[in-house]
Formats: structure tokens, C-alpha cells, sequence
């Protein structure tokens, strides 16, 4: 994965495709290519490192066509290196950039290498090159192999498809990655982010999940899953926008809350198998500490600080590992006792806050065993200054509240518990569970953003108030917690969390009719309990909003509206539960007209103590 770009023109397209390829740069990535159809034949060059260094060879080799795709690229399968840097070629004339993961490539490597196929890189995408050839080679036709290739891969794909014996057309197939057609006059492109494109056209599609196009100068075909043409809806952008556009969207936030089933298959991606965790995702030699490893110190702020709270539960309930979960202000003004073989953890978006910053600085003068971040921004300082760090790949996120940061930061930190988790007991069967819960977690939460209309309209009733109470139990506290700060954070709406279990011994005080109190209910081993804690906030008044699973078994009445959120495993659960809460705060703040993307006293990055 990162960025894609491709363009059908007249014109000479080499500087086009970099230009896209800078505008995508935030992403992150290692690698870049690309390959223009140069007469007959496929002139392709990629480089190592930034963009600079492809646009240096370019400039000392220029390429000429009008036909052409580029790639910027975060390894995966197999290491930075230029051989398996994007684009890929097979047979020399077809090429392919692709996003995304094919979970069987290996089977089909085995296929395609009995039939002849040689492979010159590790990776994946060149599995999907060499097929589309063979299909080809069958078909006689560029857009039928790729609709057939996509019946046969299993997994998420973003990919433009070009082949120097027809030069006039480039194929698109999109799904579980986004991809979105710019439309010009004479000339048609395509990307993973519209950003890439702005400067040469403000109209665009975005392609839906199982979409094929074909892309000519003068063309575009657009073909749904099963094959059958349809129309997808062109939408105007202000070519002026800046660098994260709202695209379809009316806030960023919006857009970001329904970017995470992508985000999230990013996280995901060359990082599980069926089997287990990948080794080696935290980097080279975090697997010969991880026996060393008795306690893990999590250090963070604000949001980031929740999903410690989450991985708290699950370190010590999966891993056996004991875990200390600080926010970073005040872990670094205080005496605070190390544990013997403890790894520090710090967690951040920005990879800048400085208060976690600075506590990192500190732990690596009080004998900590090692530094791991998790973190969104490559090269960022606390990313340089730890000794491993593990990337989130949620891509750029403007809005303040975090959203996508949040949900990939908890996958973030569920693949560190069970890389953890092998070593101290965890077994292959419950490990295998796990992972098959992940695998399934982009559908899941794909599926609980479906309550966004029903979502919407609950949130009118919030119009007239001033407070609000959000109640969970185990790992859904703190999800509760990140609940009432989304809600807090844009709408200005006084929101406290509570343990559920807690609501007794004291905020119970609280409950009237005024105060909403809001509950994450998904059926699990406490659903009991907190059926009971329900039970004694409507004796009091108040009217619940509980989102819930329907096994869980509540009931809409005059003082209880029950949202459905999708059945999901346990250890998923705080990871889906989060979505509707976002969608709450979000109709809420749009209701009450504050500025959703920008609220009032924050910044994205805190920078300063």
C-alpha cells in the first residue's frame, strides 16, 4: 500500500504522475515508481527513498507517453527495496500498482510458478500482475482479465492495471481500497486520494466497493461486482482545496469516521496471515525481547491515553502480562516505580505531543528494558527517538477529534498483546481466533456505520442539553471514556464516564430527567451486571441510550431507546462499539452548529506542555 496515480492523456503524463505522487507524501512509504507506455514497450523506474530520488532519475532518463501509472510504497511483503517497489511488470507489457493485501498469494504463486511464472520480488502485488497476464492471455481482453482476476484474489485491492500493446486504456478495480476517477477533457486519471489530482481536474468518482472501470482518453466504463455497467456520480471539488479534502463529505470528521474500515485494513495489512501475527512488525529484534518483557508501561494523552486504557485489559486478560496504563503529564512529574523487565510504550497520532515526548526522554534514563511507540507519522520525533515503532497507517486525519487514529491505535496495540501473548502461554488455536476476529473487523465496523441515519435522528433529543453520562463495564469503560470526550470535544456538551459498576457510589446523584446517560451494552460476561445498573438509572428518571447487541437483550420503550450494534467477538467489541459513539458526537455537534472540525480551544497536535 500507499498512494496511487494514473493517467490517459494525449499529452506527455511523467510529470503529472509525480506531481501526484508529492500531494501523496503525507501518507508515508518508502519506495516510489513508476511506468509510462512508451511507444510499444514499458519504460518503468523506481527508486528507494522519496519521491526526489525518482524525480532525479526521471530527469536523467526521461520517459514519453501518454499512458502511465505510479506508486508510492509502505512494504509489506517483503522489504524496501527497488526490485519490490510498484509498479510490477509481467511478460514486459503488462504493469500493475496495487493497495491493499492478497491474503492467497501464496497459492497462487504456487499455480502461476508451475505454469512458468518467474517472480523477481517478495511481494504480493507481483502475484496479482502475473495472473492478470495469464487471464489475459485466455481472455484476449485487458478488462475481462481484471474482472476475473478480482473473482479469484481474496483480500483488499486498489489497482490500475496498464498494457503497452493497448496503449489507449487503463483498467481500475476497487475494493477495501478506496480509488477515485478524475475526469478531464481528452484525458482521464485515477487515485488513491483525490489530493493527487487536484491540479489537473476538480471532477471526480469514487468508485464503490467491487467496482471495475476502463479508463481511455476519451472514456469511462464503469462496472459494478457482478459485471453490469453502471453510473457513479460525478462530484465537484474546489481545485483549490488543500491538502485533505472533505471530498463528499461535510466535515472531515465525517469523512474520517467512515474512512476506518479502510484505515483499519491498512493497519492490518502484511501483518496477520491465518495463522497468527506476522514476525517482525515491530522491527528488527523486538521478537528476541519480547521473553524479557514482564510489564508493559503505556504512556499517553487525551484519546491515545483511552486506547491504553482498552489494551490494559487485554495485556493482562490475553497476553498475562501486568500493565500500567500513565497519562504522560503526569507521569513525568512524578516518582514512579519501574518494573523489572518493563517495556514503555507511548502512543500518539502525531508522533509531537509533547508531553509524551517528554516522558519518553525521561524512561530512557530509568532503566526501562525497551521503547515502543505507536504512532501515525513516520519520522516524526518520538518515532526516531524510540527503539522500535510500530506505524499506524491511518493516514492523514485534519479533524481534532480523532477518530480513525483511535480505532487503528487499539488494532495497533491488539497486535502488540498478542505478539506478546505468543510468548507467554498464548496458544496457536486462541491466537488463530483472534486474528480471524481481525480479519473480520473492517466488515464489522462497516456495518455498524449503518446505524449512522438511525444515529442522526436519536441525536435531536441531545439539542437542549447541557450534560451527559456514559456508562460501560470492563473494557467498554474505557470506551465510555472516549465517548463522553468525543461528545465534550465538538459539542460542548459536559459529558463524565463512569464504570458502570461505580455509578452507585456516588454520580447516581446526578441522574433527573435532564441527563441523558448513554451505555455500551455488547453481550458478554458482565451484560448481567450492567442490565442491573441500567435498571437503577431508570428508577431515576433519566432517559438511557444504549447501544447495545440485540443478544443482549434490550428493549425501546418511553425511557430507553436501544440502538443495534452488530453481534462482534469479544475481543473486537471496544474497537466497534467506538464507531456509533463517534457518529453520536458528531449529529450532535452538527445540531448544535458548533465547528465540528475545529472546535473551540484545541489543536491537533499538541505541541506544547
Amino acid at each position: 500500500m500507499c498512494g496511487i496515480v494514473g493517467a490517459v492523456a494525449q499529452r506527455d503524463v511523467a510529470e503529472i504522475l509525480l506531481e501526484g505522487l508529492r500531494r501523496l507524501e503525507y501518507r508515508g512509504y518508502d519506495s516510489a515508481g513508476l511506468a509510462v507506455i512508451q511507444g510499444k514497450t514499458l519504460a518503468r523506474i523506481r527508486r528507494v527513498g522519496k519521491v526526489k530520488n525518482l524525480t532525479d532519475a526521471i530527469n536523467e532518463n526521461p520517459v514519453i507517453g501518454g499512458t502511465g501509472i505510479a506508486h508510492t510504497r509502505w512494504a509489506t511483503h517483503g522489504e524496501p527495496s527497488e526490485r519490490n517497489a510498484h509498479p510490477h511488470l509481467s511478460n514486459e507489457n503488462i504493469a500493475v500498482v496495487h493497495n491493499g493485501i492478497i491474503e492467497n498469494y501464496k497459492e497462487l504463486k504456487n499455480e502461476l510458478s508451475k505454469e512458468g511464472y518467474a517472480f523477481t520480488s517478495e511481494t504480493d502485488t507481483e502475484v496479482l500482475t502475473h495472473l492478470i497476464h495469464k487471464l489475459q492471455n485466455e481472455t484476449k481482453d485487458l478488462l475481462s482479465a481484471v474482472q476475473k482476476a478480482t473473482k479469484i484474489v481474496t483480500g483488499a485491492y486498489g489497482t490500475a492495471v496498464i498494457d503497452s500493446n493497448n496503449s489507449d486504456q487503463m483498467i481500475v478495480a476497487r475494493s477495501g481500497s478506496p480509488l477515485v476517477i478524475g475526469l478531464g477533457i481528452g484525458e482521464h486519471f485515477v487515485a488513491s486520494d483525490q489530493l493527487a489530482l487536484l491540479p489537473v481536474t476538480s471532477r471526480f468518482i469514487y468508485l464503490e466497493e467491487g467496482d471495475v472501470a476502463r479508463l481511455t482518453r476519451k472514456t469511462v466504463e464503469i462496472f459494478d461486482k457482478n459485471g453490469q455497467p453502471v453510473d457513479r456520480k460525478i462530484n465537484l471539488v474546489d481545485a483549490k482545496s488543500d491538502s485533505a479534502d472533505k471530498g463528499e463529505y461535510r466535515h472531515y470528521m465525517m469523512k474520517e469516521i467512515f474512512e476506518q474500515p479502510t484505515c483499519v485494513r491498512q493497519t492490518l495489512e502484511g501483518r496477520i496471515n491465518t495463522q497468527g501475527v506476522e514476525s517482525g512488525i515491530f522491527g528488527n529484534g523486538f521478537e528476541a525481547i519480547t521473553g524479557q518483557i514482564k510489564h508493559v508501561t503505556i504512556v499517553a494523552c487525551g484519546t491515545s491515553y483511552h486506547a491504553g486504557m482498552v489494551a490494559k485489559y487485554w495485556f493482562e486478560q490475553y497476553a498475562g502480562v501486568s500493565c500500567s496504563v500513565e497519562i504522560a503529564s503526569e507521569f513525568r512529574y512524578r516518582k514512579f516505580y519501574v518494573h523489572e523487565g518493563s517495556l514503555f510504550v507511548s502512543i500518539s497520532q502525531s508522533g509531537e505531543t509533547a508531553d509524551t515526548l517528554a516522558a519518553l526522554r525521561l524512561a530512557k534514563e530509568q532503566g526501562y528494558l525497551s521503547s515502543l511507540t505507536i504512532c501515525n507519522v513516520m519520522g516524526s520525533s518520538l518515532v526516531r527517538e524510540s527503539d522500535f515503532n510500530f506505524m499506524t497507517r491511518a493516514g492523514t486525519e485534519i479533524g481534532v477529534a480523532s477518530t480513525k487514529a483511535f480505532t487503528t491505535q487499539l488494532v495497533s496495540l491488539l497486535l502488540l498483546v498478542l505478539t506478546l501473548g505468543r510468548h507467554k502461554g498464548l496458544t496457536s488455536d486462541h491466537e488463530k481466533e483472534m486474528v480471524a476476529a481481525l480479519m473480520q473487523l473492517p466488515g464489522k465496523i462497516e456495518q455498524a456505520l449503518m446505524a449512522n441515519d438511525v444515529i442522526e435522528t436519536l441525536a435531536e433529543e441531545f439539542a437542549d442539553k447541557n450534560h451527559a453520562l456514559f456508562l460501560g463495564r470492563g473494557d467498554q469503560y474505557p470506551i465510555a471514556m472516549e465517548g463522553a470526550l468525543k461528545l465534550k470535544e465538538i459539542s460542548y456538551i459536559h459529558a463524565e464516564a463512569y464504570a458502570a459498576g461505580e455509578l452507585k457510589h456516588g454520580p447516581i446523584a446526578l441522574i433527573d430527567a435532564d441527563m441523558p446517560v448513554i451505555v455500551v451494552a455488547p453481550n458478554n460476561e458482565l451484560l448481567e451486571k450492567l442490565h442491573s445498573n441500567v435498571e437503577e438509572v431508570r428508577a431515576r428518571g433519566s432517559i438511557l441510550y444504549v447501544f447495545a447487541d440485540k443478544a443482549a437483550k434490550f428493549e425501546s420503550d418511553d425511557t430507553q431507546k436501544v440502538v443495534d450494534v452488530v453481534a462482534t467477538e469479544a475481543i473486537t467489541a471496544p474497537i466497534v462499539y467506538t464507531v456509533p459513539l463517534q457518529l453520536l458526537s458528531y449529529h450532535v455537534a452538527v445540531i448544535k452548529g458548533t465547528d465540528v472540525d475545529q472546535p473551540r480551544n484545541l489543536a491537533k497536535s499538541v505541541t506544547v506542555e
